[in-house]
């Protein structure tokens, strides 16, 4: 692993270190990718400095779990030197068959999942569980007692949410509280230069309560942010696979489509070659709770073209970013500015 180019920031609140880059395997690892581009994508990574790799009960029926346990085995790689999270809510089996008790955050299927899980990472714990929606049928203290169970008997060290509400984290957070027990350290949602009012507006009184982490997921908005779809959809690209919902949004992205053309004169600024793509990953490294974006790849050229990003984050000033929020008129009213 060479981590001379990366950089590293804290989980949340907490001592552990993550590249503030990672990679994960939704709609990649065992799915749209052919595994042996898939492992030579995370070798890539890991030879960059990537040491936080993100995968799910429910990506690709749990073969996402199984080829990045298998890639780590092939690589040798020393485990203490990852960070490895999942994801429970799912629940899906490789089959798609799903038992009745196989979806939500029931304590049932917390233990359960998390053990399926880790069989198919064949490993004795991760780094992170996450809760991967919220459970408007569990009681949230049966959640809360379900993933500190998994972190008392060594199955993770930690657990968090994604896409939850600051609401329901603050009532975990309360929950934990009055049981003496651990609330989640992390949020994972999506954030990107389209999607902001969640991390930039609804989650900011967690900052200041929890110092809660984010590890954030699209933050090239599954390309759009890249600008590969300001000619219409190429042939071969995600939308063009996936068809149904990302289709349609490229379809009708219209009027942002046009503003992230304007981008790429704002990234040139930065230094010859640098792509929109490229100043969209670090845009959003520069929000100070972002300990990691994860980004999804195809191929070892992807992977390394993202990782330029690191590069740029500090020569992405306030001027930039006023300039930035300009082109694309859609800052969230009545915050600060995120940088100063």
């Amino acid at each position: 692993m060479d981590s001379t180019k990366m950089q590293y920031r804290f989980l949340g609140n907490t001592g552990t270190k993550v590249s503030v880059i990672s990679l994960g395997g939704w709609l990649t690892h065992g799915g749209h990718t052919g595994n042996e581009v898939a492992k030579q994508t995370m070798k890539a990574a890991y030879e960059a400095g990537v040491n936080f790799f993100d995968s799910a009960e429910g990506y690709a029926g749990g073969r996402a779990e199984k080829l990045l346990g298998e890639a780590i085995k092939e690589f040798g790689w020393d485990r203490d030197d990852l960070v490895i999270s999942t994801k429970l809510y799912w629940g899906e089996h490789e089959d798609g068959s799903k038992g009745i008790n196989d979806v939500g955050l029931s304590r049932k299927h917390v233990l359960a999942g998390m053990r399926k899980s880790l069989q198919r990472l064949q490993m004795d714990f991760v780094d992170i569980v996450y809760a991967h929606r919220p459970d408007k049928h569990t009681p949230m203290e049966e959640v809360v007692r379900g993933f500190n169970h998994l972190i008392h008997t060594g199955q993770a060290i930690y657990w968090g949410t994604s896409e939850w509400s600051s609401e329901e984290i603050m009532d975990a957070w309360r929950i934990a509280d009055r049981l003496n027990l651990i609330g989640p350290v992390v949020e994972q949602p999506e954030y990107n230069m389209i999607s902001r009012t969640r991390v930039e507006i609804e989650y900011a009184p967690l900052y200041r309560k929890f110092n809660l982490g984010l590890t954030v997921f699209s933050p090239l908005r599954r390309g759009i942010l890249t600008g590969k779809y300001n000619q219409g959809i190429p042939s071969g690209s995600r939308a063009d696979k996936e068809g149904s919902w990302f289709k349609e949004e490229v379809e009708k992205g219209g009027d942002m489509l046009e503003r992230v053309s304007r981008l790429e004169p704002l990234a040139k600024e930065l230094g010859e070659g640098v792509t929109t793509g490229q100043l969209a990953l670090a845009w959003t490294l520069k929000h100070p709770n972002v300990s990691s974006a994860i980004i999804g790849a195809t191929s070892v050229e992807q992977v390394r073209e993202n990782l330029k990003a690191v590069e740029l984050v500090e020569k992405i000033d306030k001027g930039l970013m006023d300039r930035i929020d300009e082109v694309l008129g859609n800052r969230p009213k009545g915050v600060p500015f995120r940088f100063d």
